[in-house]
């Protein structure tokens, strides 16, 4: 017995107070139990759909796995080998004696059994190698059915894994040692605390769960997120267009507009100062403008993906060059705002229009013939019947794809909240990061079903002349803007190896880098952080091979950020490193509307009012 479980023993509180505490925490989760289920009553009861179909794979998975028997029995012999292994040594580990070789062990990275009583005590590590057994077995019994087709495959791991992580022995009080002590020594009080959580996020998700992950007190718009200095110069039903005051007293001729995914709210690039690359980019002298999205309701319900293009990313470049005076200007897009940038190239070079100088992507996917675990929520089915919810009210709600967004990395996202929140009774701790990854935003109906149908289901952006926008057929095979990359190597959204075929799609001399890290932390990568490096394929720039893996093989990996590398590569590019006097927002010709962050970005439909 380890030193702490000993202490935790000595220490055992009075069994009738526990009693108390425990039927306490029952009465609160049967009346939570009786409320939830008298409101289900009174909206009717649904018959339960199948839009993913989750069921169908299932039912696939064991026809094909009963079609062989021998290849059943074989694992389940297997399993029982290790499950015998585990109990000899767990008996020798609880007689004292020296531990042998673990039959199972965690991955270095899993955070759930961090705690040392996983591997110190006896019937904890039991519990745990008893999970991570049948964890793999099971994994290995349907990772690889032979008759699966791939999409029935996809969707039979990425459940079964959800299954498996929810099963682990670290969510549960009784079965994870830290919830276990603090259980003991509270008196139970971490978990009626915990309870009180439970009902706070229900509450707050209107009978809906909805975790905190952080202390969104903690934060306010424009104090501590978001709070490079500037003003918001135009606006209109889709987005405010925010110049940032100059932080040099010259600035490159060309300005900079970036355009954020309208998924999420544009400061995941300008959390605090010392990670936010507007307030980078403006310290390194460019005149940095940046779109932030509206987040609509159901009165831009038809409010298409031609309207973004239109009234977002073509009408935001003519308020730039309006505002500066000039007719070149370079432009970023990130993941989804990416797309809408290489759509708004072939936009232009349909129209003859070579107002932008540069096209910078961060993790932006263009051939979507491998959207990676994302493509378990968009086939026919799953669409069909998010077009249904949304065409009822207007709008696909945001906290539906943050939760498919979370599902994602669920260990991470989900349980390790569940652990902390409601068995640990703890409050989320304040982290910007998790601020911004709650503020959801919501997707206007016309325009969102047009995205995944075309460019998910039908993949026609990429095809020459698939889509017709703005009277226009795009054919992105004819853009010849020079552009720039950053794709990320651990990326779970926009997997690196799929934006890297985008990649090869325009024509013009194209560069590709492939950051460390993922979707998030290999982009919000400051230099001054020293963190992930980048590869980079010098024998190749212009010229990509066919398959990412070969790029990889010629790649050198580099130290630091890729930012400093994207900002030489932008500033040598013709004319890019031409100054002029620095450009205050006040000065040009748009009037200023408001200070940034804007009004825009501070709508938080968790609280459903503006600040």
């Amino acid at each position: 017995m380890s030193q702490k479980t000993e202490e935790v023993g000595n220490n055992l509180p009075n069994p009738a107070e526990m009693a108390k505490t425990y039927a306490e925490v029952a009465q609160r989760a049967s009346r939570l139990i009786g409320q939830f289920m008298e409101k289900k009553a009174q909206a009717g009861v649904d018959v339960p759909a199948d839009e993913l179909g989750v069921a169908r794979a299932f039912m696939d998975l064991s026809a094909r796995l009963l079609a062989n028997p021998y290849k059943l029995a074989q694992t389940q012999m297997n399993m029982m080998w290790d499950y015998f292994s585990l109990w000899q040594g767990s008996m020798m580990k609880m007689m004292g004696m020296p531990n042998a070789t673990p039959v199972a062990a965690p991955k270095k990275d899993d955070k759930r059994f961090k705690d040392e009583e996983w591997e110190e005590h006896f019937l904890f590590d039991f519990m745990k190698q008893s999970y991570l057994i049948a964890a793999r077995h099971i994994h290995d019994t349907v990772c690889c059915t032979e008759g699966l087709d791939e999409a029935t495959q996809q969707k039979v791991n990425f459940f079964t894994r959800q299954y498996i992580d929810a099963l682990s022995p670290s969510n549960f009080a009784m079965t994870n040692p830290e919830v276990f002590r603090e259980t003991v020594k509270s008196n139970g009080q971490n978990l009626i605390k915990g309870l009180n959580n439970l009902l706070q996020d229900m509450e707050a998700g209107d009978g809906q769960l909805r975790i905190r992950m952080t202390d969104t007190n903690a934060f306010e718009m424009g104090k501590n997120v978001a709070t490079t200095p500037g003003k918001v110069i135009f606006q209109n039903d889709l987005f405010q267009l925010i110049q940032y005051d100059p932080k040099t007293p010259e600035q490159f001729k060309k300005p900079l507009l970036i355009v954020p995914p309208w998924i999420n709210k544009y400061y995941i690039l300008d959390l605090r100062e010392k990670n936010s690359l507007v307030n980078w980019a403006t310290s390194q002298g460019h005149t940095t403008f940046i779109m932030s999205w509206v987040n609509p309701d159901e009165k831009l319900a038809e409010k298409s993906f031609e309207h973004y293009l239109l009234e977002g990313s073509v009408e935001a470049l003519n308020q730039v060059c309006k505002q500066t005076g000039e007719d070149s200007v370079n432009m970023a897009g990130y993941c989804l705002g990416g797309t809408l940038l290489m759509t708004t190239l072939a936009y232009l070079t349909a129209k003859k229009d070579k107002r932008v100088n540069s096209a910078t992507f961060f993790t932006t996917m263009i051939d979507f013939s491998d959207p990676g675990e994302l493509g378990v929520f968009l086939d026919e089915g799953a669409v069909t019947g998010l077009e249904k919810r949304m065409n009822e009210r207007g709008f696909l709600e945001g906290s539906e794809m943050a939760g498919t967004f979370n599902m994602l990395r669920a260990n991470d996202l989900i349980w390790s909240f569940v652990v902390n929140n409601y068995l640990m009774g703890k409050d989320p701790f304040p982290f910007d990061l998790l601020y911004w990854n709650s503020d959801s935003t919501r997707m206007p109906a016309a325009m969102h079903s047009y995205y995944l149908r075309n460019m998910y289901l039908a993949n026609l952006l990429k095809e020459p002349g698939g889509l017709t926008l703005g009277g226009v057929k795009i054919d992105i095979s004819k853009v010849k803007t020079p552009c720039y990359f950053i794709s990320t190597v651990e990326d779970h959204i926009a997997p690196w190896k799929s934006t890297y075929m985008g990649a090869r799609l325009p024509s013009g001399p194209t560069k590709f880098v492939l950051g460390g890290s993922g979707h998030i932390a290999g982009i919000v990568n400051p230099p001054a952080a020293n963190k992930y490096g980048y590869w980079i394929n010098e024998a190749t720039d212009g010229n990509l091979p066919e398959s990412p893996e070969d790029f990889l093989a010629g790649a050198t990996q580099h130290a630091g950020s890729w930012w400093t590398h994207w900002h030489d590569w932008v500033t040598t590019l013709p004319g890019g490193d031409a100054k002029v006097k620095a450009r205050p927002a006040d000065a040009g010709p748009l009037k200023v509307i408001e200070p940034a962050p804007g009004s825009f970005v501070k709508f938080r439909l968790d609280t459903q009012k503006s600040k």
